[in-house]
């Protein structure tokens, strides 16, 4: 099996920190991300290895595994069992991070529990679970508005799934069985799904509630009045209470983000006032307000 530096992939170096591993990879994986590059191997290619490297090296059991046995860190653990009973081949040296060569943990592994054996009798064959695979997911946030199905493809594997409405950014989520085969007949690894969620509306999201600023006219304000405004499914009448002062907050129940894996349940928007002060106005209008303030109001 040929070695792969991970930390040379994600251009870094081996003492790299665990956010640097996690800024470098987010960097790439959009400069090389098929959508960006669509009918590019070179860059898919590029977009594997990057997902790979970065499903090892920000695990930080796995990163220390990787340093340790290189391309056999997954078989970490069966070595050093196996090397506990005593049963390390004479001559056997060790994995050299820096070239990934020296000894080959491969060749003790097949020795130790695959066919024929260079030394000693047959073993029986040890299974080893496959490999998790890590993949980012972008959507906009109406988007995941409402429960829908989508196709990925992850290492050539078309994969469909059922994204539940409210997910949040930067969320992970577990399919299990679609990460790398299984060694020996071992099970297959798991696929973690961590979403990046755009904001493309005018609302902020908190959880389930949304929040948004809107200005409404002075007299609006001081009179009161019925206005409409925007939510996510449509525009609502909204009722302006006279006297009305800046800043003052009006939650809209219900009208918020659905709750994840909460069938029809939902947040609130919560809408914050600015009274908007007239800079033109015009001379009745500016009489009109000069009559105002000799009423001391």
């Amino acid at each position: 099996m040929e070695f792969i530096d991970y930390y040379s992939v994600l251009g870094l170096d081996k003492n790299a920190s665990a956010s640097e591993i996690k800024k470098q990879y987010r960097k790439l994986a959009r400069k090389y991300h098929p959508d960006l590059n669509p009918n590019d191997t070179e860059a898919e290619k590029k977009f594997k290895q990057i997902n790979e490297a970065n499903e090892v090296l920000s695990d930080p059991e796995k990163r220390k595994k990787y340093d340790e046995y290189g391309k056999d860190w997954q078989h970490a653990e069966a070595f050093e069992k196996a090397r506990r009973a005593g049963r390390r081949p004479q001559g056997f040296e060790g994995y050299t991070y820096s070239t990934g060569e020296s000894a080959d943990f491969s060749d003790f592994f097949e020795a130790m529990f695959g066919g024929s054996t260079g030394f000693g009798r047959q073993r029986q064959r040890v299974q080893f679970r496959g490999q998790d695979y890590n993949a980012e997911l972008r959507l906009t946030l109406m988007d995941v508005y409402t429960t829908h199905k989508r196709t990925i493809t992850v290492n050539d594997k078309a994969i469909r799934l059922t994204i539940p409405a409210g997910v949040e950014d930067g969320q992970t989520i577990k399919i299990k069985g679609h990460g790398g085969p299984g060694i020996q007949g071992g099970p297959s690894g798991d696929l973690y799904i961590t979403f990046s969620i755009i904001n493309n509306t005018p609302f902020k999201r908190g959880g389930a509630h949304l929040y948004k600023t809107i200005s409404i006219p002075l007299t609006k304000a001081v009179l009161g009045d019925a206005i409409f405004v925007d939510t996510l499914d449509g525009k609502v009448k909204l009722n302006i209470k006279p006297g009305t002062k800046n800043g003052t907050k009006v939650k809209l129940k219900g009208k918020g983000f659905p709750r994840y894996k909460k069938e029809g349940e939902f947040g609130d928007l919560i809408l914050t006032y600015t009274i908007a002060i007239p800079t033109t106005l015009t001379e009745e209008q500016k009489q009109l307000f000069e009559a105002l303030r000799k009423t001391n109001i």
